[in-house]
């Protein structure tokens, strides 16, 4: 059943599960991924029905759409990969984005995410180690 605060309805893997028919793992994938935008509290996720109506509104944009848009302003966004690292942080540029990822003590509990400054949609998700190992020839 949706949680409601306020006027703001938050929808759990379960109850899209329920609603939708499809599998908690893919939603899960989908979340990890940001195919589907929502929050992790705690260890449970929640979205929301704006999210929602966007991720079906994108489902609809045909590929010729998609590539006759402009080239997006990008952002990376350095972040935990787990419950145990919460830091993130935005950078406006790649060689930002190494500076940042090689002052942390661990980097492997840590995940670059490429993302559209515009409009927010996530690009790419990229492990640090690779981002890094793409990036520092540039």
């Amino acid at each position: 059943m949706p949680k409601k605060i306020g006027s703001l309805t938050l929808y759990s893997v379960d109850d899209l599960h329920e609603m939708l028919g499809i599998s908690k793992m893919t939603l899960r994938a989908y979340l990890r991924e940001g195919r589907l935008k929502g929050r992790k509290l705690g260890v449970q996720w929640f979205v929301t029905e704006e999210s929602i109506r966007s991720y079906f509104n994108e489902e609809e944009k045909t590929g010729s759409e998609k590539r006759a848009e402009s080239k997006p302003a990008i952002k990376y966004v350095v972040q935990g990969v787990n419950d145990l690292v919460s830091e993130t942080e935005e950078c406006k540029t790649i060689s930002e984005t190494l500076e940042c990822l090689h002052s942390q003590a661990i980097i492997s509990l840590f995940q670059v995410q490429i993302t559209d400054a515009g409009t927010g949609e996530i690009i790419e998700i990229v492990k640090a180690r690779d981002f890094i190992e793409r990036y520092s020839n540039q």
